[in-house]
């Protein structure tokens, strides 16, 4: 035992005094870290971040990313499924694709080709399908009329000499494909030779084949989206060619308003950066918002803009002048100016939609020496070019949702089995998306708190089932096996119905998933009779971002403030410096 007053050896008392010291230390780095992750919305009840607006003209919440392809022209069909493939895997979500009308209807009625001993829509019925296998959509565009629809068969661009031979035309393909391709390009730059034949262009004579091939299209299927002819870019005023501007003005002026329901137009940069400004007497990308005021001027504000031939062409600089009738950027330039167009379009635009890329990738039948060789996103063997990778770099964050309001044809929504689009103009953004069939399914991916669907109920719609990231979702009801279920059944219809999903998510992405499951009525503490149908209207949804309690946003620093307290009284009490504590005791025995 050790005689009183005898001082304690230095090494243990030193080591108990660093050890508390040590203590506080981490006491310290506890409270600044809860400190520096207190957020400044824990004082604001409004959320970090405001919701996108609700994009309210049909046709513009959509993946901007599409392309013009070459299909029907690959000879060996693994190339046709490896462009698709690739195209997929770079974010594209449109095929523009041409139906060759003299390639198909051989003769009046007769779709087989004697020559082959096949049927001429074997080829577009494994594109159709094709593009189904990879979740692509597909933009049809018809024209190229066969010969025996014309005595005067010059140009094979021209129209037919009878336009009723082109409905009937336009019918056959929609039909056939009723369910599998919703969007229809008619006809293809009017405005210019040779494209309207050996004759002077004629707007009148264009809405007239416009009206007749809408009317049979619509007769065929109601819910198909059809695209007006894209006009060419052209400052030249004679009667072979004539301004797309002059040219549009002439078709609302001869009724085409009613006889379509997106404006295809072509948009191509020629040597300007995205952000030249539009001019009546320039050739440039933003020379497509003129065509916009014409729109407005007639009264038809409320159809999208869809892009037919978009893009830059990276030429070499050898090339002569004459041949750049495209002008020409660098290659870094062509990728850059694309994607910086998208996006320009996308924020100032609000009637932008789908730009199709001119061109994904070709067969082989431009040469090199030719300078629309060099649009491509992909060169003939394959080979992704700086525009590819500009792309593929760019499209995958849209195929997640953040906090704002959506139509349901965001690409974030994607659908399987035989979803399809309704226009009516009693749904949030005039359409939406309707799903028949038992198993049908949508998934939803996005980053928020919380989400919750815009849906139509009525008489005929279906029981859903429901999992957020595989679990059940706390905002709805659920049957006797504890499944989460969304019950659209109504004795009335019911138009934009917004359904809260879950709410309460943790920070990350996740994925809500809904499945048809039978006919609604019978959903969880229902009185309704069991719906006749399966009819599942979606109709948009919205992700929002709760801003976390104060007091959730404290608890750290609370606990970080005890730690310190109680770690500096220990320190204090039982941890005093050596000379402290010797003065103490010496003074003890004097006392004495």
């Amino acid at each position: 035992m050790r005689p009183r007053g005898e001082a304690r050896p230095l090494f243990r008392r030193s080591l108990r005094y660093y050890a508390q010291v040590a203590c506080v230390l981490v006491a310290l780095v506890l409270l600044g870290n809860a400190i520096w992750r207190l957020p400044v919305s824990s004082y604001n009840s409004s959320p970090k971040v405001e919701p996108a607006p609700l994009r309210t003209i049909p046709d513009t919440d959509v993946n901007p990313y599409g392309a013009n392809f070459f299909l029907h022209q690959e000879v060996e069909p693994w190339k046709v499924e490896k462009t698709l493939q690739m195209a997929k895997e770079a974010g594209i979500g449109w095929v523009k694709q041409q139906f060759p009308w003299e390639d198909i209807e051989l003769q009046k009625g007769n779709f087989w080709d004697e020559r082959s001993g096949k049927s001429t829509w074997e080829k577009y019925d494994r594109i159709v399908a094709l593009a189904q296998k990879y979740g692509l959509k597909i933009i049809a565009r018809l024209d190229r009329p066969p010969a025996w629809t014309r005595k005067d068969n010059t140009l094979r661009e021209a129209p037919p000499d009878n336009f009723e031979d082109y409905g009937d035309f336009v019918y056959t393909v929609v039909k056939r494909y009723k369910g599998k391709i919703s969007y229809y390009q008619l006809w293809n730059e009017p405005n210019i030779y040779p494209e309207w034949g050996n004759q002077p262009v004629d707007p009148a004579a264009y809405v007239r084949l416009l009206r007749i091939g809408y009317e049979r299209a619509k007769q065929a299927d109601p819910n198909v989206r059809i695209l007006s002819a894209p006009l060419a870019q052209t400052l030249e005023q004679s009667p072979m060619n004539m301004s797309e501007l002059t040219y549009l003005e002439k078709m609302y002026e001869n009724g085409a308003k009613d006889y379509f329901d997106i404006l295809f137009a072509n948009a191509y940069g020629f040597s300007f950066p995205p952000d030249a400004p539009p001019d009546p007497h320039v050739l440039n990308f933003a020379r497509v918002a003129l065509l916009r005021e014409i729109m407005v001027r007639h009264g038809d504000a409320n159809k999208a803009i869809w892009f037919n031939e978009f893009g830059w062409n990276a030429s070499p600089e050898t090339f002569p002048p004459e041949k750049l009738k495209w002008g020409r950027v660098t290659e870094q330039q062509q990728a850059a100016y694309t994607i910086a167009a998208i996006e320009k379009a996308r924020s100032e635009w609000n009637w932008a939609g789908v730009f199709c890329i001119w061109y994904f990738r070709q067969d082989g039948h431009m040469h090199p020496d030719r300078s629309d060789y060099y649009f491509r996103m992909v060169d003939v063997g394959f080979t992704p070019r700086l525009l590819y990778g500009a792309v593929k770099s760019k499209a995958p964050a849209l195929r997640v949702a953040t906090v704002g309001d959506y139509q349901e044809s965001n690409p974030a929504l994607v659908s399987e089995g035989s979803w399809q689009y309704i226009a009516d103009p009693r749904a949030s953004g005039q359409g939406l998306l309707i799903g028949r069939n038992v198993g049908d399914s949508v998934t939803i991916a996005f980053k928020g708190s919380e989400i919750s669907l815009i849906v139509l109920k009525d008489p005929n719609s279906a029981l859903l089932t429901a999992t957020l990231d595989g679990r059940e979702c706390n905002r709805l009801p659920r049957d006797e096996q504890g499944r989460s279920q969304l019950d659209l059944y109504s004795p009335t219809a019911q138009w934009q119905v917004r359904v809260p999903i879950a709410s309460d998510l943790p920070d990350g992405e996740h994925r809500l998933r809904l499945m048809i499951a039978g006919p609604g009525g019978a959903g969880p503490g229902s009185r309704q009779p069991i719906g006749s149908g399966t009819i599942s209207g979606i109709d948009g949804f919205s992700v929002r971002e709760t801003p976390k309690s104060l007091w959730l946003n404290l608890g750290p620093l609370l606990a970080g403030a005890v730690a310190f307290l109680v770690a500096a009284g220990l320190l204090w009490r039982r941890g005093k410096p050596p000379a402290i504590a010797n003065h103490r005791k010496d003074e003890g025995r004097e006392t004495e």
